[in-house]
């Protein structure tokens, strides 16, 4: 299967939503603790299973997460360590880019989420506690979302509803938001330690999954969020990143500071489908193929991306 070696820690993987070969990662020099950047725009060959860089731009400050524009093939958003929110144009060569630096953060910026049935605006989550909305063509965000007691490690757009978002953050909460409101509309007490990452079910608008420092996932229906509607117990330490299906209801993938990466059907008893180790440091990044069903990408601190189709080892050549 594809890999590629990045000269930094990978932090962010995401399948372009127009190229069913295309692909970006966010990385960071030392850890995102202290230094440069890079963004990797990545192309699977359709002969061989390599993947190819088509461009790179390079930060002063480490790139945490990215996001795809759901209305422009090119365009990339990158969430930036030093506060800024960055978009760039791919059909640009690098010295034109970024096209836009945003910078109204006052701390990191640890996610970002390009809202796909609007496709004109994006979410960023920062350690500053807020969660900001923007447009492409706007120079300030639309609204500033301050409730976290918290850093605010990831927002998430509602599939289906175009206003409506949720956000995990370190003051263990879960909260959904309507754009349309004045404050969040729910405040779900998910997990007794930090949430470092949710997601939406992309079949069902009404379930929210979570992932924490507890190791645990938990799959929540905002329709009666007293306990959650299954528990996901197998990664022997914090959950960095989950993500649903784009193909299959039941399905979710996640990633984890146990260095692997998990495959799940949250309605089966054994929930655990598959669990790839194939990372030799922290697994932070993983997404799944919105237009190849069944195919996965991860990268981890141990500065490598792989790509694999579901059931097949990623490691294998």
């Amino acid at each position: 299967m594809p890999v590629f070696k990045t000269p930094f820690n990978g932090y962010s993987v995401k399948f372009s939503p127009f190229y069913e070969s295309r692909l970006a990662v966010a990385t960071a020099q030392n850890f995102g603790i202290l230094g440069n950047g890079r963004i990797h725009v990545l192309d699977l060959s359709p002969t061989a299973p390599t993947l190819s860089q088509l461009v790179s731009f390079d930060t002063a400050d480490g790139v945490y997460d990215l996001s795809w524009s759901e209305s422009h093939d090119s365009l990339l958003v990158a969430a930036i360590a030093d506060g800024s929110v960055k978009i760039y144009d791919t059909a640009l060569p690098p010295t034109a880019n970024p096209i836009r630096s945003l910078h109204e953060h006052t701390r990191e910026v640890h996610s970002t989420d390009y809202n796909p049935t609007r496709r004109d605006s994006f979410l960023t989550a920062s350690w500053d506690d807020t969660i900001k909305l923007w447009t492409v063509d706007r120079p300030t965000s639309v609204r500033t979302f301050k409730e976290h007691a918290y850093c605010v490690y990831n927002a998430a757009w509602n599939p289906r509803h175009s206003d409506v978002f949720c956000s995990a953050s370190g003051d263990c909460t879960l909260r959904i938001w309507d754009v349309r409101e004045a404050g969040s509309t729910m405040i779900i007490p998910a997990h007794e330690f930090e949430i470092l990452a949710c997601d939406w079910n992309k079949y069902d608008d009404c379930v929210i999954a979570s992932a924490s420092v507890d190791k645990s996932i938990k799959l929540w229906d905002v329709r009666n969020y007293r306990v959650p509607i299954a528990v996901l117990n197998g990664h022997g330490y914090a959950v960095r990143r989950v993500k649903f299906s784009p193909h299959r209801r039941n399905v979710l993938a996640s990633c984890s500071y146990d260095m692997t990466a998990c495959l799940w059907d949250f309605m089966v008893e054994d929930a655990l489908v598959a669990r790839y180790d194939h990372h030799t440091e922290f697994a932070v990044g993983v997404d799944m193929s919105v237009l190849v069903d069944g195919l996965l990408a991860s990268t981890g601190w141990d500065e490598l991306v792989y790509v694999w189709q579901q059931g097949m080892d990623p490691r294998a050549v």
